[in-house]
């Protein structure tokens, strides 16, 4: 089975929103924030100079990530998430490869990401590839409780 990492297309927006909602609605609940940006990607991340990355299996979308835009140099990982009937397969680590690999080549100097300290296999997966747990500050996000970040 060949994944395919794809940059953003409006053709695909509605697969964001799907995929986001569903790994929200199963940990956690969607927050006014996330309805507004997944409901519009283009306008949210892509606009402000960010960047949206499919996971695709044939024809069909599985996977999402971004890298969204704070400030010059810094961005944030996150709309990170695979369809259930794909986990278990590597895509959220290739997903995640493919974020670095582009923040890299980019010059992005931080990557920081927001995530929960019951979501383990994540987090385990971010320290893998070089993130550390930083202090905690209340971000964009009610839920979450844990902040990490890498400097490329």
């Amino acid at each position: 089975m060949k994944i395919e990492i794809i940059d953003f297309s409006s053709e695909y927006k509605k697969e964001l929103k799907r995929l986001n909602y569903e790994w929200l609605e199963k940990y956690f609940y969607v927050e006014e924030n996330d309805k507004k940006v997944l409901s519009n990607p283009q306008k949210y991340i892509i606009d402000k100079g960010g960047f949206v990355f499919y996971a695709k299996i044939e024809e069909e979308i599985v996977g999402s990530a971004a890298l969204m835009k704070v400030s010059a140099g810094v961005f944030e990982l996150g709309k990170m998430a695979v369809t259930q009937k794909f986990q278990g397969l590597g895509i959220g680590k290739k997903l995640l490869e493919y974020s670095l690999d582009f923040a890299e080549k980019n010059k992005i100097e931080k990557v920081f990401l927001f995530t929960d300290s019951k979501l383990k296999p994540a987090i385990a997966l971010y320290e893998k590839y070089g993130f550390k747990e930083v202090d905690f500050e209340k971000g964009v996000y009610e839920r979450g409780d844990v902040k990490m970040e890498k400097t490329l």
